[in-house]
């Protein structure tokens, strides 16, 4: 069973920065962290939990549009860590940040960085961004 702890939210006016961390524990010698691909996902008030980006197992990662060139994921496998490195920030960056996490499916869907495809979810941690 995979264990999310996400911290680093705060609150920031808008052009400012985070970073974002996710530790994760609960892998085995047989499913080691690498074996999983994350992401990093968000969710406003009144509005659907949505995809910001995701590495995949061999480091390759994609974002969700409203972030890119803003937003930097990285992983840590030495660590057992996920980052979410936010530069820039609007206000309508706002929300609660989860990380997830899951494995065995093919980069094509993992790339389109669903809810539904991650099984392991931390508690989340809250980003507020002032105009």
């Amino acid at each position: 069973q995979v264990h999310l702890v996400e911290s680093g939210g705060a609150s920031v006016q808008a052009g400012g920065s985070l970073r974002l961390s996710c530790s994760a524990s609960g892998y085995t010698y047989t499913s080691s962290s690498r074996a999983y691909f994350m992401g990093w996902f968000r969710q406003a008030p009144g509005k659907e939990r949505e995809g910001v980006a995701v590495i995949d197992t061999d480091g390759s990662t994609n974002y969700a549009d409203s972030v890119k060139g803003r937003f930097t994921i990285s992983k840590d496998n030495a660590k057992n860590t996920l980052y979410l490195q936010m530069n820039s920030l609007k206000p309508e960056d706002t929300g609660m940040y989860y990380c997830a996490a899951d494995k065995g499916l093919p980069r094509f869907v993992v790339r389109l960085i669903r809810p539904a495809d991650f099984g392991y979810w931390g508690q989340g941690t809250q980003v507020t961004v002032s105009s």
